[in-house]
């Protein structure tokens, strides 16, 4: 198939390119929100083309996957035809939770694909046809080692988003020891003992991450964080509030969860202290990455939607 979708989130385009088909990436010569175009800090195969954003009405597009309420009059006015489409929602609702109404609610023109069941369960979608398809990443080429007496954090913009993902809680734990925090809008971080690692390359930054002693996940209210996953994958032990979909995702012998902070930072004390059961945790949680976040379960259950969708409109 052509699939047509929008550079959007990083980790998340990446697993999702790596299928079958063929996948065309709108490009604008600012490769601004509307054509980022092909990634310039992930790996992605040649099976990712960009597309002038101007061109896309000429090329054959089997199905647009959508992921923010805009692009929706946007294809329409850009392809001038009706193609398939399905919306992907990847963030936790905001407001009036949980009676939040997504902004496809009470469409029969698409459908709605969550990344989490607790997405699902939260959005008000009325009418609309859902589904979800959980979370698959590409193996990281790292593995932990946790040699260094530090923690890591990966998180987008937490000057700006503040509680949301938990940047007052970093104090707490820079307290027990250095925190290094990679991401995007980091930069602006000035907390004692927290280093900020500016929109670090994916592999460099998994490289990084794998060398820290544990991985805190210290976000309040968002969707499944795809650099949780990446860690546990890589045999990182995890600290994370137990919020959203953290608890589905990290069993109990995979790390330490909860929502009261102060067991959090004991557990962090603990994993520095007893690098044996840091090691014992991630390895646990590698097994656990690997068995429900694969990448050919992920792929397979995109496959089967999309085929769904585009047989179902002819």
């Amino acid at each position: 198939m052509n699939v047509l979708l929008w550079h959007v989130h990083g980790s998340w385009t990446t697993a999702f390119v790596h299928g079958k088909h063929r996948y065309l990436v709108p490009v604008t010569p600012d490769r601004g929100p509307w054509g980022l175009g092909r990634a310039r800090t992930y790996s992605w195969p040649d099976t990712v083309v960009e597309v002038p954003l101007h061109r896309l009405s000429s090329e054959e597009i089997d199905i647009a996957i959508l992921q923010r309420p805009s692009e929706v009059d946007l294809l329409d006015a850009l392809l001038g035809r009706r193609v398939p489409r399905i919306y992907v929602e990847h963030n936790t609702p905001k407001g009036d939770v949980p009676d939040s109404r997504h902004p496809m609610a009470d469409r029969d023109d698409l459908l709605v694909v969550h990344v989490t069941h607790f997405n699902d369960l939260f959005w008000d979608t009325g009418d609309t046809r859902t589904a979800v398809v959980e979370h698959g990443i590409v193996p990281p080429t790292a593995s932990y080692t946790g040699e260094l007496d530090r923690f890591a954090v990966v998180t987008n913009e937490p000057v700006r988003r503040g509680r949301v993902t938990g940047t007052d809680l970093m104090p707490r734990f820079a307290a027990v020891a250095p925190l290094d925090v990679y991401g995007m809008g980091v930069a602006g971080l000035a907390v004692p003992d927290v280093t900020a690692h500016e929109d670090v390359p994916q592999a460099r930054m998994h490289a990084e991450v794998a060398r820290r002693r544990a991985y805190l996940h210290l976000c309040r209210w968002t969707s499944l964080g795809l650099s949780l996953i990446e860690s546990m994958a890589m045999g990182i032990p995890v600290v994370a509030l137990a919020t959203t979909e953290a608890v589905a995702a990290v069993p109990p012998d995979a790390g330490v969860l909860s929502t009261r902070v102060d067991t959090l930072v004991e557990a962090a004390q603990w994993l520095l202290e007893e690098p044996e059961a840091a090691r014992r945790l991630g390895a646990r949680a590698r097994e656990a990455a690997g068995t429900r976040y694969g990448l050919d379960r992920f792929l397979a259950d995109w496959d089967r939607l999309l085929e769904e969708e585009v047989c179902a409109s002819r």
